[in-house]
């Protein structure tokens, strides 16, 4: 075998062309690590709802509280209410104002089912602004 080696010419040929290669190697990982990313970062429903993160809203003056005990009883402001006078407890709490913001308060222990049963009742006496009440400053567990 014989070669033949060219001792002319120390010179090398420039390439005048990119090689685009890597680039697009690196681009379809980038899009596959998005791809899969992007569904995982949307999901935010944390369970233990009793616990906010969020800055506190200023309240109001006079803020109307509902609050759904342990023992599934409910209190307006300070005084306790049987669910079948909720309606009127509220229209004498807020004097009558269906446009007055309700602060649901709930307990931890309360059931998902029953807190729909008390802002049903909510939505039937007519107040529609509901504003549900947390631990401030809390981390989701």
């Amino acid at each position: 075998m014989a070669i033949a080696f060219n001792s002319d010419d120390d010179e090398l040929d420039e390439a005048h062309e990119i090689n685009v290669t890597p680039f697009i190697d690196v681009m379809l990982v980038l899009l596959i690590i998005f791809m899969v990313a992007a569904p995982l970062a949307t999901v935010d429903l944390p369970v233990d709802l009793p616990q906010a993160s969020a800055a506190p809203q200023p309240r109001p003056d006079k803020p109307l509280y509902l609050t759904v005990k342990a023992d599934h009883s409910l209190a307006v402001g300070e005084n306790s209410v049987p669910e079948d006078s909720l309606a009127p407890a509220l229209d004498q709490a807020s004097g009558g104002d269906k446009e007055a913001r309700v602060f649901l308060r709930a307990d931890r222990t309360i059931d998902y089912g029953e807190l729909m049963k008390v802002m049903s009742a909510l939505r039937a006496a007519g107040y529609l602004k509901v504003a549900l009440v947390g631990l401030d400053g809390g981390d989701f567990k």
